[in-house]
């Protein structure tokens, strides 16, 4: 056999799982884009006024601390009923995001359809304001609505070049694991037996006696 051809053998015979685990996976990742739901985001900004000039730091923080209450029971209860969702499904639907320079909140919404995503992320960005507005006094911020929440064209998942890519990354880290478990197992080194030189016999000299 040429010897091209016995390197094409060994090389087939010893990556085959690979070959075959990457298209099986990117095939698997497009037919999922293919199947799910697709989901909607919107964005709705709120951003945190200082009522004292020269205390912009002060309302970064505030807005930070705001952002992180978007999830919140207190903050989404008056959300949930304008959105005929529960406190427990309207969290997993939006979340709130900041910057760590700048006294703005995003909030995201989803949903199964653009409209869907539009009046959670608004619903949401209201009840913030109004959670937040009533301690002004308090806090001396008041929360304003930066920019409304508006339809997205598209759907934000399913991506089919992101869902493809994921299924062939799986398939290498599969093909990988099967190359891995048919290696042999090497050696086992306590089973080795030293072999050490033999020793010659020493000539027993026998006494004379007179």
């Amino acid at each position: 056999m040429p010897v091209p051809r016995r390197r094409f053998r060994a090389l087939a015979r010893r990556w085959w799982p690979m070959a075959v685990a990457v298209p099986l996976g990117a095939a698997a990742g497009t037919g999922y884009a293919v199947v799910s739901h697709p989901s909607y985001a919107s964005s709705a900004y709120v951003v945190v006024v200082p009522q004292n000039a020269g205390e912009n730091a002060s309302a970064v923080n505030f807005a930070q601390a705001y952002g992180r209450l978007t999830g919140q029971p207190q903050v989404l209860i008056g959300a949930a009923a304008e959105t005929h969702h529960s406190v427990a499904a309207l969290a997993a639907l939006v979340r709130g995001t900041t910057s760590p320079d700048a006294p703005v909140i995003e909030i995201t919404g989803t949903g199964p359809r653009p409209e869907d995503a539009v009046q959670n992320a608004g619903a949401v960005a209201r009840s913030l304001m109004a959670f937040g507005n009533s301690g002004s006094k308090e806090t001396g911020v008041k929360l304003v609505q930066l920019a409304a929440a508006a339809e997205p064209d598209a759907p934000a998942s399913p991506s089919a070049t992101l869902d493809t890519a994921v299924g062939g990354a799986a398939g290498v880290l599969l093909g990988t694991l099967v190359m891995l478990t048919r290696r042999g197992p090497g050696p086992d080194p306590g089973s080795t037996t030293a072999v050490f030189p033999t020793q010659a016999e020493t000539p027993r000299t026998e006494g004379v006696y007179r």
